[in-house]
């Protein structure tokens, strides 16, 4: 088994089917839902001990509770399980931790274009409520560039 991990650099493994096993990568037996093999890949990632005494608030989840079912409880538990979710939601969406919006990758560069356009206007509105007059001065100069261009 060849594996290269790309977060945080690039690492390459070489592993024998035994020694993937053990690491948690792969597992031999055949008969495994989805929730099994993220649940594995949780505690992979997270580490067997990390977050024991860790608990949601609101809805009392703990964080072993999580790695054993591999299933939040409640929308309070990214913030109580930050520290340990994190890392894994950027391996898995490729080193981003919010949510962006798409645009399909066959829309024309128009078309992205006025999406960054639209999207420096709602930040500029907001800068501008919060009164934060410099980094609305900076997103006005950005929306410029690239209505001009």
């Amino acid at each position: 088994m060849h594996i290269t991990d790309t977060m945080p650099e690039k690492r390459e493994q070489h592993l024998c089917e035994d020694c993937a096993e053990k690491a948690g990568v792969i597992i031999k037996q055949t008969h495994h839902t989805t929730n099994e093999i993220l649940q594995q890949f949780i505690k992979h990632k997270t580490g067997l001990g990390g977050g024991d005494d860790l608990a949601c608030p609101k809805c009392g989840l703990t964080f072993k509770e999580f790695q054993v079912k591999g299933l939040l409880g409640c929308p309070h538990d990214y913030v109580a399980f930050a520290a340990l979710l994190t890392p894994l939601i950027q391996r898995a969406h490729e080193g981003g931790t919010h949510h962006v919006g798409k645009v399909p990758p066959t829309a024309e560069a128009t078309v992205k274009k006025q999406t960054g356009i639209l999207r420096l206007r709602r930040e500029l509105q907001e800068a501008i409520d919060q009164e934060n007059y410099e980094r609305a001065a900076r997103v006005r100069d950005q929306i410029r560039t690239l209505e001009i261009g």
